[in-house]
């Protein structure tokens, strides 16, 4: 058996492993301490720091302008722009407090608010800005000088500034939490980290996109995570992706294709910082996480999209999109009484249609998944099941694995161009909530849904797929997140579901298909003993 053999075993297993079944639950701790929760920042010890600037709010872009190419003049790329960048994708947007109990709300969501993401910048000419390596540290929002980049000549006149960012992963912040789950939640988490550093380049009027051909080896060192000293007797990072942040999308080249800068020169770098220590009195221990990253480790291969000639989006929001990025939040609970409009459903429904568009343009991936509605409150929508294929060869492989009493009926007053059908009617909202792990969330919403992934096939030819699989549900999550806060709705990302009770109600006998992610809408009712406080006071 070959190595990529072994590996998709590998991942085949652990997701298999890590389903939640109505009868148990995927292996986890037997209790938590919240007292003793990880240490919810990364930072460096002995690194030089940098504090970036909070100017998110006087960037006047608006929403829909992210969506049209070429409507946002270009910033000029700078220390400034840099911490614009960085505070509208993986700042914080508010403290939060309830009795004694105090946390961070950021930019990027995170299952269960653990946010196991890290960023890394990688500079080169950008004013005001030393060459090299730095982490971000979004408690302070400053840049920690990890590695001052022996290449520090002057730029010439015709260089242009160069961005990228890295992200990695703490696993053990999820898996104190969820155990061996974990690792799923934390790919969903680069998903909705990479739509968050996409839309928050949208306002600058930068594109993103995701380095490809790129080894994991080479990202690691990219990234100062393979040096093994500097993260003694702490957490490990897992390195993910790299992204290129291109400032001047009107020149084709001029992130040359979005290559990966070149590598450290070992001999004359400066290094710097020691990794603190997130938790000294971990309990429990899962093995099977650390198996399923390596085998899943692997190059971004590059790809080509071919995406149907979608027309353009209908009236996207004018608001000012910093605010709806800062006021992002997760509902906890929603409205039971009312009913959101049919065009703003559909809206978010065609938002999530891949076009060569944000944040759809951050990689040149087709869509592999598809998604399965429960419609419990949507205006001229009968009560039922229904389904969004979102690519066109997708229904018909949907429809051979499906129930074989499944409907397959267009709805007629959806935009013509919408693939969305009408799988049954019925009123869903108790098997909904019954899915989700009985959480009231997924019924007393507008919408429920489940993200079905191709996957068997997908994962044995490329065990990295795996990661990408779980990072394309994260980012139409976060376009969701997004949308639903434009619509003046909230959403809320179910990373617990019973995965086969969904399988098994829709008609699944293979793994031709698997449910990677589940998310609701609705009008949020939100709990006024919660305070909000500013995300950086004083500052």
């Amino acid at each position: 058996m070959t190595h990529a053999a072994d590996s998709a075993d590998i991942a085949l297993a652990y997701h298999a492993r890590t389903k939640h079944k109505t009868e148990r639950y995927a292996a986890g701790p037997e209790t938590l301490d919240w007292d003793a929760q990880p240490n919810p920042f990364r930072e460096f010890e002995g690194c030089a720091r940098i504090a970036l600037s909070l100017d998110a709010a006087s960037i006047s872009t608006s929403f829909a302008d992210i969506y049209a190419p070429d409507s946002v003049r270009p910033h000029a790329l700078s220390i400034a722009s840099l911490g614009v960048l960085m505070e509208l994708s993986m700042g914080l947007s508010a403290w939060k407090e309830y009795g004694p109990d105090r946390w961070a709300v950021r930019c990027n969501p995170s299952s269960g608010n653990l946010h196991p993401t890290e960023a890394y910048v990688v500079s080169r000419n950008i004013p005001g800005l030393e060459n090299g390596l730095y982490h971000y540290l979004s408690r302070d929002h400053v840049l920690e000088q990890r590695c001052r980049s022996a290449n520090v000549a002057p730029a010439r006149a015709e260089e242009h500034p160069r961005l990228w960012i890295g992200l990695s992963s703490v696993h053990w912040r999820e898996a104190w939490k969820y155990g061996e789950r974990a690792f799923r939640y934390c790919q969903l988490d680069i998903g909705h980290a990479l739509g968050a550093l996409r839309y928050a380049a949208g306002t600058l009027g930068w594109k993103a996109k995701v380095v490809e051909n790129l080894g994991c080896a080479e990202l690691a060192t990219l990234m100062g995570l393979d040096r093994a000293e500097e993260f003694s007797g702490v957490e490990h990072e897992d390195c993910d992706l790299l992204i290129a942040i291109d400032p001047h999308p009107e020149n084709d080249q001029s992130c040359e294709d979005g290559r990966a800068p070149g590598a450290w020169e070992a001999a004359a770098s400066q290094w710097a910082g020691h990794a603190n220590l997130l938790d000294p009195r971990p309990i429990y221990h899962w093995p099977v996480i650390n198996q399923v990253s390596l085998a899943t480790r692997g190059g971004i291969a590059s790809t080509q999209a071919d995406a149907p000639n979608y027309p353009p989006l209908a009236e996207p929001s004018k608001a000012q999109a910093a605010n709806i990025i800062l006021n992002r939040r997760s509902a906890q609970r929603f409205d039971r009484k009312l009913t959101m409009s049919a065009d703003t459903f559909y809206r978010m429904l065609d938002c999530l249609l891949v076009r060569p568009i944000a944040p759809w343009d951050v990689w040149t991936y087709s869509p592999r998944l598809h998604l399965i509605f429960f419609i419990h409150r949507v205006e001229g929508l009968e009560l039922g099941l229904y389904a969004l294929p979102r690519h066109p060869q997708a229904a018909h492989a949907l429809q051979g694995a499906l129930r074989s009493d499944f409907l397959w009926q267009r709805v007629d007053d959806a935009p013509h161009h919408l693939p969305f059908v009408k799988l049954m009617p019925a009123d869903c909202r108790t098997v909904a909530k019954l899915v989700s792990c009985h959480q009231a969330i997924a019924s007393d919403s507008c919408f429920s849904l489940g993200m079905l992934s191709e996957f068997e096939a997908i994962v044995k030819q490329d065990p990295w797929r795996y990661r990408q699989l779980h990072w394309e549900a994260g980012l139409l999550g976060h376009v969701l997140y997004l949308e639903a806060e434009a619509a003046g709705l909230r959403g809320t990302g179910i990373g617990c579901y019973f995965d086969d009770l969904l399988h098994d109600l829709i008609g699944l006998k293979t793994e031709q298909f698997q449910s990677l992610y589940h998310f609701t809408v609705g009008f949020p009712l939100t709990d006024e003993r919660i305070m909000t406080l500013p995300a950086y006071p004083g500052r």
